[in-house]
């Protein structure tokens, strides 16, 4: 299903700093904006500026004195009229301008401190008859150059292509008598300024116009700023308000041009042009006459085309461009299909209104929510594969991410199909974890109704096959029977719950709840990495053989000192150890560990910095894993060779023994009945693990277009693991945090910039199914080169692990407020929940949610399996915990803006 239109979620604001004439349409004197509410355009009207030093004090109606450089009228021209403003007529005087819009009695808005084009430091006053006047510029008087700024924000409505002619007039007549620059090299706001009017005014060869559009475009005369600018608004994720910083709109209207002006510069570097624009790669100038008619004024002319760059999947593709009847044809092309959106926008929401209500009324449907994913995704099945080769850089993106993809899934596979053989003596091993993530990646990926879920082999179905197993020796039950029977009643109990849509279940499930699940999953990455180090520190580091090595070097260096060169000898030969102290196999571990770590999170977060360019910092974050794995493994295996490091895993020759059907007589009923409640609890597990990863996922901010499918993914995943099941193959499912990480991959990001944190705006996300399918591809070639694979490090794979961990931590707001705990107050982040929430509100929500992470850790770290079997049923009562007690501990109108999707 595709977003609304833009009229749902998104604003345009309009800052004015100015002393201009009347104000802008939609001007209301009692209105009071509301910046949240979606729809509309929001101005921000700023009024003049209090008279500064060294500037004469006159009445309202005097015109304004400019500097001459700006379209000011000259001093003797003004000297020499009898009285302030004979020198215009009354319609000059209401219109133009210079007229003044003050309501304060007497005081003349100016410019500071100009004196013959310059900006000066010394100041004085002008007296003037007033006794009045002279009292108020004794008040006023300071010598610090000082100005008072006005400004309020008002909210203005998006621009309806459908039903204004004059929206797509403008456009048309835009494109035939176009004033456009591509890659402007400036990042100087008044060369930017400057370029853009030279290309609209210079034809017309008037000077005068030049100077009066430059006055009326900015506030003051020395410090250039913008008097009146529109900008587009969202309700970003969570409800928060959030500026479009890629462009922005100046305005003006000025009485010697005859016709209206558009001119829009694109920069070759982004340019830092103040407060919400830190990141402008677009500058629009609007020029109209002063007496324009209302529906063709400044404001009128630049809603037109702030409406059309509000979309930012627009901007991407005019970024990319390289000549103007590109661009020109990318804009005309828009604009057509926004009129067509907005015409059909009312129609479409009729009618899933419709349908909801149908829905609502009849509730109980065998099937239904598998017929309505299948009705959603087959559509658009053949455009799941073109997707990924259509479009600008979707070959380049479709390659790195597939190789993400392989190494993201091949290493924890071999990792965790070391830790079943080790937890089942080699009846689960890396061959058939292998088997499985090729056969169940490949199968998801052609028929999955969300292709960019990854399935996978996790840390909790590890730990639920070692429960399995240790009951199997328990009670003398012949494992992989067991372990197949367990999984035929996971499949069953799966197909039920796709069958009478149980899914739905997860629209109670909260960011809350997602969030402290993937956390968890982050953090058993970690602690199998850390781990497994522990255990090499042990077998390495801190064993008998290094104490006795200290003890001989300790009497060494007495010897050397004594002279003793015979009983040195002597003493080294009796005391070293047989097998020899092996500290640096430890220390080797250690660095390729946290290299691997270091050197994948320092590519991947490379598009932070400000070296080489934009294209070539994101190919290296696009790269960091699969460039991080390779550089550690060739400094691992080779470059410290001496070092004889563990090898990962032994392998073995390919068999097709281990395609054979597990003899389930085996088993006896109560066995089988047994397996029925294991694999009830399992079922909970893959339930809740497949749903909270589609739904982070289609999280909003991802900006998916084709629709979900819950139902229909959790029936071919069952069918999946029921295949697996038979052949005692280990099961997969969908993988927290490699599905999101994913969807990352795939996207095409823009950088925003608030208070001075910098975060990132997914524009849009490349929905093909190429990737998945490459990768698994690759991952099955692997098995045909398992001895060469076995020459990775294991710090290697488990420093893959750490990576894989950190960098799911971004974006998770519950690591976030965690945070937050620890840092100063001032050094808070603009975020949309500290803005609307106390502090002390924020700090309770978030030590609840710690609470339930840390009895989470307990449960799925204990040392006794028989408690992990309750795990699942834990993560399930996750959302009736956050919907029945945290309400009674924190108002729902808080709940809302921290824990909203």
């Amino acid at each position: 299903m595709e977003n609304t239109p833009l009229t749902q979620d998104v604003e345009l604001t309009v800052a004015c700093y100015n002393d201009e004439g009347p104000p802008p349409p939609y001007h209301r004197k009692n209105s009071q904006p509301n910046p949240e509410s979606p729809g509309t355009l929001a101005i921000d009207m700023s009024g003049n500026t209090l008279v500064p030093p060294g500037e004469s004090l006159t009445s309202p109606e005097s015109p304004r004195r400019r500097h001459k450089s700006d379209g000011a009228i000259p001093a003797a021209t003004l000297n020499s009229q009898p009285s302030g403003n004979n020198h215009l007529s009354p319609n000059q005087r209401k219109n133009s301008m210079f007229g003044s819009r003050s309501t304060i009695s007497g005081i003349k808005f100016d410019d500071p401190y100009i004196e013959d084009g310059k900006c000066s430091d010394r100041t004085s006053w002008k007296t003037t008859d007033s006794d009045d006047d002279s009292s108020l510029q004794t008040k006023l008087q300071d010598e610090s150059g000082l100005t008072l700024m006005y400004s309020k924000h008002e909210k203005l409505p998006m621009k309806d292509f459908s039903m204004e002619v004059r929206a797509t007039m403008d456009v048309q007549n835009f494109l035939k008598k176009t004033v456009l620059i591509l890659d402007l090299n400036k990042v100087s706001l008044d060369e930017i300024i400057d370029e853009i009017l030279h290309k609209l005014l210079d034809s017309s060869g008037s000077k005068h116009s030049f100077d009066q559009a430059r006055s009326a475009l900015f506030t003051h005369d020395c410090v250039h700023q913008l008097s009146r600018t529109l900008q587009c608004t969202s309700i970003s994720e969570g409800g928060g308000f959030d500026y479009d910083q890629n462009w922005i709109c100046a305005l003006a209207s000025i009485p010697s041009i005859q016709s209206r002006h558009v001119g829009i510069a694109r920069l070759h570097h982004p340019a830092n042009l103040g407060t919400a624009s830190q990141e402008v790669y677009f500058v629009i100038v609007v020029l109209t006459p002063t007496k324009e008619k209302g529906t063709k004024n400044e404001l009128e002319t630049g809603r037109t085309f702030a409406t059309i760059m509000s979309d930012p999947e627009l901007r991407m593709k005019l970024l990319e461009v390289n000549t103007e009847p590109e661009f020109k044809e990318i804009l005309e092309a828009h604009t057509n299909a926004l009129a067509e959106k907005q015409k059909n926008w009312a129609s479409e929401k009729a009618m899933f209104s419709a349908e909801h209500q149908e829905q609502s009324s009849f509730r109980c449907s065998l099937f239904r929510g598998i017929r309505e994913d299948l009705r959603r995704r087959i559509p658009v099945y053949v455009s799941d594969f073109k997707d990924g080769v259509v479009g600008n850089k979707s070959i380049q993106k479709t390659i790195s991410t597939t190789f993400f993809l392989y190494f993201a899934c091949l290493m924890p596979s071999i990792a965790f199909g070391v830790l079943n053989a080790n937890n089942t003596k080699d009846q689960l091993n890396v061959e058939k974890v292998l088997y499985s993530q090729t056969f169940g990646g490949l199968v998801f990926a052609f028929f999955g109704g969300t292709p960019h879920i990854v399935l996978l082999t996790t840390a909790p179905l590890a730990l639920y096959t070692k429960i399995i197993y240790s009951i199997c020796q328990d009670f003398d039950i012949d494992f992989p029977a067991m372990y197949a029977c367990v999984g035929l009643w996971n499949s069953f109990f799966l197909f039920l719950y796709s069958a009478f849509d149980l899914s739905v279940l997860m629209k109670w499930s909260t960011r809350s709840s997602e969030e402290i699940f993937a956390l968890f999953i982050s953090i058993a990455f970690c602690v199998d990495a850390f781990k497994d180090a522990v255990s090499n520190f042990a077998a390495h580091y801190n064993i008998p053989a290094c104490s006795m090595t200290t003890t001989a070097n300790s009497a060494v260096n007495y010897s050397i000192t004594s002279n003793l060169t015979n009983s040195v000898a002597s003493v080294v030969n009796s005391t070293a150890p047989p097998g020899g102290c092996e500290r640096d196999v430890s220390l080797l571990y250690l660095l390729l560990l946290l290299g691997t770590l270091w050197l994948g999170v320092t590519l991947y977060n490379f598009t932070m910095t400000p070296y080489l360019n934009a294209g070539k910092r994101e190919l290296l974050a696009d790269y960091s894993l699969p460039v991080a794995v390779v550089i550690m493994s060739f400094f691992g295996s080779y470059i410290f060779r001496d070092v004889q490091l563990d090898s990962s895993f032994t392998p073995r020759e390919l068999s097709l023994e281990v395609f054979k059907v597990v003899p389930f007589h085996n088993l006896s009923v109560g066995a089988v009945f047994g397996a029925m409640g294991l694999g009830f609890c399992l079922s909970l597990l893959f339930f809740m693990d497949q749903n909270i990863s589609a739904a982070l996922v289609n999280a909003q901010q991802n900006k998916l277009k084709k629709g979900t499918a819950y139902h229909w993914d959790l029936l071919v995943c069952g069918v999946i693991n029921a295949v697996l099941s038979l052949l005692a193959f280990p099961w997969v499912h969908a993988a927290l945090p490699h599905s999101p990480l994913h969807v990352r991959a795939l996207a095409d990001v823009e950088e925003r910039v608030d208070q001075g944190h910098i975060y990132q705006i997914i524009v849009r996300v490349r929905e093909t199914r190429l990737t998945a399918i490459f990768s698994h591809i690759l991952i099955g070639l692997s098995l045909l080169i398992l001895n060469y694979l076995a020459y990775i490090p294991t710090p290697v794979l488990y420093g893959l692990f750490l990576y894989v961990g950190v960098t799911a931590l971004y974006g998770n707001q519950l690591f976030e407020r965690i945070m937050l705990l620890i840092t100063e107050q001032s050094a808070y982040p603009p975020n949309h929940y500290i803005r609307r929430v106390p502090q002390r509100t924020i700090h309770l929500f978030t030590v609840l949610q710690l609470v339930q992470l840390l009895v989470l850790c307990a449960f799925g770290f204990t040392p006794y399996p028989y408690l992990k079997m309750f795990f699942p049923v834990l993560i399930f009562t996750l959302i009736p915990l956050r919907h029945k007690v945290i309400p009674r501990l924190i108002r729902q109108k808080f709940l809302k803006a921290i824990d909203g999707h």
